[in-house]
């Protein structure tokens, strides 16, 4: 094996925590290496939903702009729609003040991903590592001092202050560490599509309740990115029954789709998600912090995966910052961790929104998602029977999902040297995402 490498925080994880954490701090002068074990970040039908809390984080670091000269659309209405009428109508607009952005930008998330990217390589400290497979921490003294991973020229260690787990709900680091999460479970699974959109139908993003069946449609511009919910564990059995009655299931409950259901003519153009959701008792490891969906899983209710897992970022980098530094400094780093009370105020500061978001979903998944995939009609309490009541239900729930319990603001301060001429030359190149 290859002389071992040394940073001062470890990311296993090219997703949005570790990416964002990794330019905050490098931001910092933190020198930090993120390891990504795909080649490129193209992976259709993942969370493209950047929510009014994380446009803002992307504000305080002066991205806005640049965001916006991505190719997106930008949703402002959210409805839930019954055979009875609609159970949720809400125009972020019209919300009381809630800060500056009143949208959510539908992103892919390999431009998402690629934006932070070419803004951190501006920083000498940030290292980027791809097609680098995390294979287990470096463990002595019953301590993480790091982690090997595995690339094209064979496996490698690389020595570290600080290891992250952000590589997502079925982290590797996590198990390999015997990190397990408490899981909630999950009435349903979901199934991915997209269907060419007419430009003259109605935007934002409505979910739709039938008679057993559950979906939403969401403007793409050019299409409908939708979600069609299916009963835990049935997906084989959907798969037996053919395209023709997917096709049948998705006009009966979505029927302004008509013909153009028929765009769906092959099983590769359906993705899979397999629903979960669950957390840590403990985020942590002497050396070691879960962050993201190593830490949480969060269901698709609310499209909140990304947002949460940019929060736990950016707290991350605000509580954790300042010490990475001072380790840094030391000449014997390498043989210590960050004191475990350090680590452990990441996930006293992230609980309260995890758990509470956790609990909206729960509450959605037991009371509305999974009555209505076992054919039932779905139950509203009594006090929310009134036009007025389900409005200010409407709000309440879009601001818990939107704009978050307990929203993080860029607190670290621009020690790292920003060099723009690295820009072009470090820039991550990326073929054209999936049409």
């Amino acid at each position: 094996m290859p002389e071992p490498e040394s940073t001062t925080c470890a990311i296993s994880g090219g997703g949005p925590a570790g990416v964002m954490l990794g330019l905050l701090l490098a931001r910092a002068g933190v020198q930090v290496t993120v390891l990504e074990k795909h080649g490129d970040f193209l992976r259709d039908f993942r969370g493209d939903t950047v929510h009014p809390s994380t446009l803002q984080v992307l504000d305080e670091l002066g991205l806005v702009e640049e965001l916006e000269r991505i190719p997106h659309r930008d949703l402002t209405t959210f409805r839930m729609i019954t055979r009875g009428g609609p159970l949720i109508d809400a125009d972020v607009r019209r919300f009381p003040s809630t800060g500056k952005y009143r949208h959510v930008a539908m992103i892919p998330q390999w431009d998402f991903l690629t934006l932070l990217v070419e803004h951190a390589r501006r920083y000498p400290t940030f290292r980027l590592l791809m097609n680098a497979e995390t294979l287990e921490p470096i463990e002595h003294d019953g301590a993480i001092h790091g982690l090997r991973y595995r690339d094209a020229d064979g496996e490698h260690e690389l020595r570290a202050v600080l290891t992250v787990a952000a590589d997502g709900r079925r982290s590797d680091l996590r198990r390999a560490a015997g990190m397990i999460p408490l899981d909630f479970g999950a009435p349903m699974d979901v199934l991915w599509l997209r269907v060419s959109r007419r430009p003259d139908g109605d935007g934002g993003l409505t979910a739709y309740i039938g008679r057993g069946a559950m979906g939403a449609a969401i403007d793409r511009g050019t299409y409908w990115q939708i979600a069609f919910l299916i009963p835990k564990g049935s997906y084989q059995r959907i798969k037996e029954q053919g395209l023709e009655g997917l096709r049948t299931r998705l006009v009966r409950l979505l029927p302004f789709l008509g013909g153009q259901v028929n765009e769906i003519d092959d099983w590769d153009k359906v993705a899979f998600l397999e629903v979960g959701l669950n957390r840590l008792r403990r985020w942590d490891r002497p050396g070691l912090l879960a962050i993201g969906d190593a830490a949480h899983t969060m269901s698709p209710i609310g499209g909140v995966g990304i947002n949460l897992a940019v929060q736990d970022a950016v707290a991350t980098a605000n509580l954790l910052a300042g010490p990475l530094l001072r380790a840094q400094a030391d000449p014997a780093r390498f043989d210590k961790t960050l004191h475990p009370r350090l680590v452990q105020r990441v996930q006293r500061r992230r609980m309260l929104p995890t758990v509470g978001t956790q609990y909206v979903q729960l509450l959605a998944q037991r009371g509305l998602v999974g009555r209505v995939l076992d054919g039932e009609e779905p139950r509203l309490p009594a006090i929310l029977s009134g036009k007025c009541a389900r409005r200010l239900m409407s709000q309440l729930l879009m601001r818990i999902m939107l704009y978050g319990i307990r929203p993080e603001h860029v607190h670290t301060p621009e020690r790292g040297h920003a060099d723009v001429r690295t820009q072009e030359r470090d820039r991550v190149t990326q073929p054209p995402g999936p049409t």
